[in-house]
């Protein structure tokens, strides 16, 4: 009878021990942490603070835009946020309308739309566009989400011009 009471008690440490190193279930607070950086996010691009707008994006990230090429990495992002924050009519926001976590907790993304004005390089005319974007997220050692690929969609159609096919003459 002891040698059955040891056993019961080595399995319910065993047992409690095994429920101690299992990582509890924080997919809501993982959408609320992703939630709450997009809102921050938004926050960043008023303040136009270019360190705190890449504050959000990996190392490693990628980012795609309307009517640009990809851009790799965080030195190259950062020239397109530089951009960005010196047009004073650059004033893009974002909601998400679909936050997913990854079963693993190591990955997510958001869905959504975003509205944007800014100014035409090329024109200097104010432009203003719609459409949606898809962001993937992983998480960091520390706990935090950060950006590795940020893709956004324009539905405004594209100029007549630029859809003219070239002269080949």
């Amino acid at each position: 009878m002891r040698r059955f009471a040891t056993m019961c008690a080595a399995a319910a440490i065993a047992l409690m021990v095994m429920a101690c190193n299992q990582s509890p279930d924080n997919h809501d607070a993982d959408v609320k942490a992703i939630q709450h950086d997009e809102a921050q996010w938004n926050q960043d691009f008023v303040s136009k603070d270019a360190d705190k707008l890449m504050s959000h994006y990996a190392d490693d990230a990628i980012l795609m835009g309307p009517g640009r090429l990809a851009s790799s990495g965080k030195d190259s992002i950062r020239n397109i946020v530089k951009e960005m924050v010196f047009d004073p009519a650059m004033t893009p926001k974002f909601h998400p309308s679909k936050v997913e976590i990854a079963k693993s907790g190591d990955m997510a993304y958001t869905q959504g739309s975003y509205t944007m004005t800014m100014t035409d390089p090329q024109s200097k005319q104010v432009l203003k566009d719609h459409g949606s974007y898809v962001t993937t997220y992983r998480k960091q050692p520390d706990g935090t989400w950060k950006v590795v690929t940020d893709i956004a969609t324009s539905e405004v159609p594209l100029a007549a011009s630029a859809l003219a096919p070239a002269n080949k003459n």
